[in-house]
């Protein structure tokens, strides 16, 4: 009878994904489907995503079908654009709606984002069984509202249960690119491959998939140090800045150890090349240093909703897991600290030391087994 019945959700599996926005939502989102489609590989899964946002190129370029509602965040530096928005609301409600009707998912999930909400909200509506994805240490509005009727809550973080009820909450990590996990390259080959020299420490500094002004600002302040620094490092830019940035060095000439790129499509590479790692303090970022074990110096953006991204940071830092420059104070400590630490071995293997015991591996499988058995119970 239970061969049955597991035959029975083999064959008509379906499951919607909602939610997008930056490439910390989309990453897991993806990596939940990979994982779903691994343990049922006749899985139909169906993305719901907002109109504009870059999951509706990702998550196509992935191989999934997805939709897009018009749906979009509160405008607070231009309040005339928010005049639409009880509009563009209503409207996502009503698609959604339809959306949930035609496909008849099993469960839906939630990874945040602005089409979350919406799909969530209307899924419980209809008595289907929903999980949601809290990738932070700080859970956002939205999500906390949805948890009170979600059957299942996953976090990456201890004592989320002053967001969720506590009888709900599974503590699985955050899915991760698998690409980072299942590189073969080696170092040299690395650093070779973004034309640097393997007999000197290197420093990767990013800003998550959109870039991060002030990580930039902080590396055009300080380019005689970086000069003058003995070390190499390679800068993702983001191509929204990288224009100013090339003529910003055209001007006051570009350090020979300075690698500027405004993409890099292999993270895997980058990390393996890098004995230190700046970044923003995204949670799937900080995830995947976790995972693999890399030194880090987080810069938290002020510009996330409560403030979560220094709550993420936070988190390993109190462990002494990661080295923590505010936003506000990078411009001029920023890149003198990351110097500094890239020279100091010992520093270098107790950070990679503390965060790697900080890591969840294989949140996307439990993840994906724990969709399955709500829509068993389904």
């Amino acid at each position: 009878m239970k061969q049955e019945r597991s035959d029975r959700i083999s064959a008509e599996l379906r499951v919607v994904i909602s939610g997008g926005g930056t490439g910390g939502h989309i990453f897991p989102a993806v990596s939940i489907a990979n994982a779903i489609r691994e343990l049922v590989p006749d899985a139909q899964i169906l993305f719901v995503g907002a109109e504009g946002r870059m999951e509706m190129q990702r998550v196509p370029a992935a191989g999934y079908e997805i939709k897009g509602l018009p749906i979009c965040g509160f405008n607070r530096s231009q309040l005339w654009k928010n005049f639409t928005l009880p509009y563009k609301m209503w409207k996502s409600d009503c698609m959604v709606k339809r959306i949930l009707r035609e496909f008849k998912p099993q469960v839906a999930v939630g990874v945040g984002g602005y089409a979350s909400y919406p799909t969530l909200a209307a899924a419980v509506k209809m008595h289907i069984p929903c999980l949601i994805q809290e990738q932070n240490s700080f859970a956002g509005k939205a999500n906390k509202i949805l948890g009170k009727n979600a059957s299942r809550i996953c976090v990456a973080y201890e004592g989320m249960e002053r967001f969720f009820p506590a009888e709900k909450i599974m503590l699985t990590g955050n899915p991760v690119r698998q690409a980072l996990l299942d590189t073969k390259v080696s170092k040299d080959e690395a650093l070779s491959s973004f034309g640097l020299n393997p007999s000197l420490k290197t420093i990767l500094l990013v800003g998550g998939s959109l870039g991060a002004r002030t990580i930039n600002e902080s590396m055009l302040g300080h380019l005689d140090e970086i000069a003058n620094s003995g070390v190499q490092f390679i800068w993702q830019t983001g191509k929204f800045y990288s224009q100013h940035i090339a003529e910003q060095l055209q001007t006051k000439g570009q350090p020979a150890n300075l690698k500027v790129v405004d993409f890099i499509s292999d993270m895997g590479a980058a990390y393996k090349a890098a004995d230190l790692v700046v970044s923003r303090a995204g949670a799937s970022s900080i995830s995947e240093f976790c995972l693999i074990g890399k030194p880090v110096i987080l810069v938290p953006s002020p510009n996330v909703a409560e403030d979560h991204q220094t709550k993420n940071a936070m988190a390993l830092v109190n462990r002494e897991a990661a080295l923590f420059v505010s936003d506000q104070d990078a411009p001029m400590k920023l890149v003198n600290l990351a110097i500094e630490s890239v020279r100091d071995d010992a520093k270098l293997s107790q950070l990679s030391r503390n965060v790697k015991n900080m890591a969840l591996p294989d949140s996307a499988t439990i993840i994906a087994k724990e969709v399955i058995k709500l829509a068993e119970g389904k």
